[in-house]
């Protein structure tokens, strides 16, 4: 008898261990998709200036048709390569079109807010995101409002206004309201991507609903086109017109999304898009790397913000 108790004993999981294992994992999926979060941000923050100068002689719906055709033309091949062709044809092609559209409406919508306003203005107001986010998962009832997320939220708001702040925006209005559409639509398009293709890999997720995005962008050229408004670029493109499309097409778009998407399967929607507030920090580095000053206003609003991601992602610890 105390033999096979023994055995049983020996046999029998450790609860203790066990637990110390899962907070482990927790705390390093936590890490890793805040490293995400903050790798997508870079890559999303230099396609502002990037966009600016094509801004000056694109229209706004060119700018996305080609920028999503680039985009696609380096992604599906990588994509098939990565994962073969059969998992690329056994796809879910027509619900990805339904959340392209989305993105792509989202990606249009933030283009023309930067053209009727400023990347300032733009930055000032995509600060909404988390709020926006953590709305619709309380609808969808995938979270539960705590006390710690909802100050982080708050948090965050606030860090994303100091740190644009020091730059007043060039008018608000009619480019406010396509701002705040532009998150709506994003934040949606983002959270389907991870939540509607479990069965794609993350290169796999980002491609098939920029493919749908493309398709929306090419209505959106037709219906541009059918009202009489300017849908080719004003002048000849030259070389650094095409090395600024890479950067807000490749590095801005596909790498962002690819990482933000993965932030989202370790995070969540809502908390990996508290990174978002950190974009006008990035934006301020990358434009004093290219001679610009640096702000110490922006800096401590990008620092607030860093405190708020932490702030709402702290769990209050179960008792093993």
């Amino acid at each position: 008898m105390p033999t096979k108790g023994l055995n049983r004993m020996a046999m029998s999981p450790e609860p203790v261990r066990g637990n110390a294992l899962s907070i482990s994992s927790g705390r390093s999926s936590a890490l890793s998709g805040n490293g995400l979060g903050v790798a997508s941000m870079l890559a999303w923050a230099a396609g502002f200036p990037a966009a600016e100068v094509l801004l000056q002689s694109w229209p706004p719906v060119a700018l996305l048709a080609a920028r999503l055709s680039l985009a696609v033309l380096v992604m599906v091949p990588l994509w098939l390569l990565m994962d073969g062709p059969t998992r690329v044809w056994n796809a879910r092609w027509g619900h990805a079109m339904r959340v392209g559209c989305g993105l792509g409406v989202g990606m249009f919508l933030l283009i023309l807010a930067q053209k009727l306003t400023d990347p300032v203005t733009v930055a000032i107001i995509v600060s909404c995101s988390p709020l926006v986010a953590t709305l619709m998962e309380l609808a969808m009832g995938t979270r539960r409002l705590h006390w710690n997320f909802g100050l982080g939220v708050v948090v965050s708001i606030i860090g994303g206004l100091i740190a644009t702040s020091a730059m007043a925006p060039a008018q608000l209005g009619l480019g406010a309201v396509v701002a705040i559409l532009s998150t709506g639509f994003f934040c949606w398009a983002s959270l389907a991507t991870e939540r509607d293709f479990p069965e794609l890999s993350q290169t796999g997720r980002t491609t098939i609903t920029f493919v749908g995005g493309l398709i929306t962008a090419g209505f959106l050229v037709l219906l541009v086109g059918q009202l009489g408004w300017d849908v080719m670029p004003s002048r000849p493109v030259d070389g650094q017109q095409l090395g600024m499309l890479a950067i807000y097409s490749l590095i801005a778009m596909g790498l962002s999304q690819f990482l933000f998407v993965g932030s989202i399967g370790k995070l969540g929607v809502a908390l990996a898009a508290f990174h978002i507030n950190t974009a006008p920090f990035y934006v301020m580095v990358i434009m004093m790397v290219l001679g610009e000053e640096w702000n110490w206003t922006r800096a401590l609003g990008a620092a607030i913000v860093a405190l708020a991601v932490v702030l709402a992602q702290d769990r209050p610890r179960r008792a093993a």
